[in-house]
């Protein structure tokens, strides 16, 4: 009998345990795709195919891009200041900003983010119909896409 009431105080104590670790573990939020590739139009800058890698902390994300022209000379870290517009399925857009991009040397391919930007559960977003905006040296680059993401479009959780 006592074996018995032992391994109900260890079944006890493991559950409790168990319910203590889901109520502070944090909350699993994804967005899906983490990835997406656009064709890009940068106009007299040029354009090809650019890369789109997105996550999530609750309603904060971030987008980093990876532009589909590359960089006509040197630029040092954090030194282009960029705006990434996505449009919403529900016709709303939303903007993912900053300054941040690695330093890169001439002919690599330009990469800005992680840009930030605020979301909602279950907001979908496209490249498709927004644009990125990218200022190197007092020089405005506008790049849009000329075709949806692929995979799709970003949901966020």
């Amino acid at each position: 009998m006592r074996a018995k009431r032992i391994s109900t105080g260890a079944a006890v104590a493991v559950g409790a345990l168990a319910a203590v670790s889901l109520a502070f573990a944090p909350s699993a939020l994804a967005v899906t795709p983490q990835s997406a590739t656009i064709t890009a139009d940068c106009g007299s800058f040029g354009g090809g195919q650019a890369t789109l890698t997105a996550t999530q902390d609750g309603t904060a994300a971030t987008i980093t891009v990876t532009s589909a022209i590359t960089a006509p000379i040197a630029l040092s870290q954090d030194s282009i200041s960029s705006t990434l517009t996505l449009v919403d399925a529900s016709g709303g857009s939303t903007a993912f900003t900053g300054t941040r991009n690695p330093a890169m040397a001439a002919g690599d391919p330009v990469t800005v983010g992680p840009l930030s930007g605020t979301v909602a559960s279950g907001d979908s977003l496209e490249a498709y119909g927004g644009s990125l905006q990218m200022t190197v040296f007092g020089i405005t680059i506008t790049c849009t896409a000329t075709g949806p993401q692929s995979p799709g479009p970003f949901v966020f959780d």
